[in-house]
């Protein structure tokens, strides 16, 4: 994707903004010389969304056009993870919250800040991105209209570091790069009965034909976890059932560590995904329907673990008796 020299958020006029040297690897990330970008078959769309069918096959007979499995990257990561934890998790109910809610206004944030004329102040951006998702008719809109003052602000606070955090590590986001904030993907399997779903932090760029030049970033806080690189195969997988041509490259960017890990997008990263998708939905279709029982495969995430009061794997693994508190001191 070629990209132009960084200027204001606005596209006239153009004023040269210095990069800080975080900017500049993200502005070094995001190019790439024409011959850098890869071409793809046109039956590659249809291969692999053969394979996702040849696997699924046999399930079809038990699934419902107006029930369809649905499948995110968050119930892939989470069934591959652990699958004790995958069906304590769809016994709660979902309820919104402030740090639930911090991504949504952030990405609406963020995507102001591309038209904003001059240099946006984070928390500027915040207050108008709460103010337009308030008016939403969705589950957030009713949130914010009856949270608490207390809930507001911590909300406030928490995008603002995101947005803040944003603005510092990114260049100005130029209309002629396409951005695209909580961008939708979807695509039906089975005449429907399976649904392939997810909403990208962010893409850059688009394809020409057959030549890849989109960028999908999903932005992260904390540490790295191999289950990142999962969630954007997928992405990148549902991007190339949908418009027949991949992404050029996926990356996990760490707001709080200024860095990104990449990957460029190819043949054999999409089959492995259609592998580890074919193999989720199965297990997700098994453990939902009670055919089989879940396999608890503790880890890291076992502390925050719904189950965990009641799984004596998870216990095990974090070094606990059975009689202990999960909040007790070592």
């Amino acid at each position: 994707m070629a990209l132009p020299t960084i200027g204001t958020v606005t596209d006239a006029p153009i004023i040269p903004v210095p990069l800080n040297p975080a900017q500049q690897e993200v502005l070094d990330l995001l190019g790439a010389p024409a011959e850098a970008r890869p071409t793809f078959g046109p039956g590659l769309r249809d291969s692999l969304r053969a394979d996702l069918e040849d696997g699924l096959r046999d399930l079809a007979p038990e699934l419902d056009p107006d029930d369809p499995l649905f499948i995110s990257k968050h119930t892939l990561s989470t069934v591959h993870g652990c699958e004790a934890r995958f069906m304590a998790e769809r016994q709660i109910p979902f309820a919104w919250s402030a740090p639930l809610a911090r991504g949504t206004v952030a990405h609406k944030a963020i995507e102001l800040s591309i038209h904003w004329r001059g240099r946006p102040d984070p928390l500027d951006l915040v207050d108008e991105a709460l103010a337009r998702l308030s008016q939403g008719t969705d589950g957030l809109g009713d949130w914010l209209a009856r949270c608490s003052e207390a809930e507001r602000a911590e909300l406030r606070g928490l995008a603002n570091e995101r947005v803040a955090t944003f603005l510092e590590c990114f260049p100005p986001l130029r209309t002629a790069w396409v951005p695209v904030t909580e961008g939708r993907l979807r695509t039906e399997l089975l005449g429907g009965r399976v649904i392939l779903a997810g909403r990208t932090d962010l893409a850059l760029g688009r394809p020409e034909g057959t030549t890849a030049r989109k960028v999908i970033i999903d932005l992260k806080t904390g540490g790295f976890s191999a289950s990142h690189l999962d969630d954007l195969r997928f992405y990148a997988l549902v991007e190339t059932l949908r418009l027949g041509t991949p992404p050029r490259l996926v990356a996990s960017y760490h707001l709080d560590a200024g860095r990104a890990i990449p990957e460029a997008v190819t043949e054999g990263s999409l089959r492995a995904a259609v592998a580890r998708t074919v193999d989720g939905a199965r297990a997700l279709h098994e453990l939902t329907v009670g055919t089989r029982a879940p396999t608890a495969r503790p880890g890291h995430t076992c502390r925050w673990c719904p189950a965990l009061d009641s799984c004596a794997v998870g216990r095990a693994h974090l070094g606990q008796s059975e009689d202990a508190s999960p909040f007790d001191a070592d």
